[in-house]
């Protein structure tokens, strides 16, 4: 089994690009029509300027997760998001209904889950911020400990 951790890079790479993918789906209509779906958030008690702030974060948060750049933040805040759409929306029928939320939950433990494990090596945070390229701190001689 050790050989399939050669393959976390790239499990985390194509996890991202397909949540990345969904997010990006299902935000770009609240963006381009958010009309159409005001109705539909105020009657879960939502207010309808939400609609907006729901498809900032799931196209540009999609978009962030694809490429790999600040994921914590932005799987953390999609992971939210979800949250409050399965208490707000999806979850009407009690929690027995998992049929009402199933795909919600999905989203947001897969968010969570990238949230604490962070995006991978084929990413652009792994470049700015793990490769270990980083430059010596200011006041710390290199080689001293």
């Amino acid at each position: 089994m050790t050989r399939l951790n050669a393959l976390q890079p790239v499990a985390l790479l194509l996890l991202r690009v397909v949540l990345g993918i969904i997010f990006i789906w299902h935000g770009y209509p609240k963006l381009t029509h958010p009309n159409a779906m005001q109705g539909l958030f105020v009657q879960h008690g939502l207010p309808g300027y939400f609609v907006t702030i729901a498809g900032v974060f799931e196209v540009f948060g999609g978009a962030l997760i694809i490429l790999g750049f600040l994921t914590r933040i932005a799987a953390l805040l999609l992971a939210i998001e979800m949250a409050v759409a399965i208490w707000k929306v999806h979850s009407a029928g009690g929690y027995m209904a998992v049929h009402n939320y199933e795909f919600p939950l999905v989203l947001a433990a897969t968010c969570f889950a990238l949230a604490t494990v962070g995006a991978g090596r084929a990413s652009v945070d792994y470049a700015l911020y793990e490769s270990g390229a980083r430059p010596p701190r200011p006041g710390k001689p290199k080689g001293k400990a």
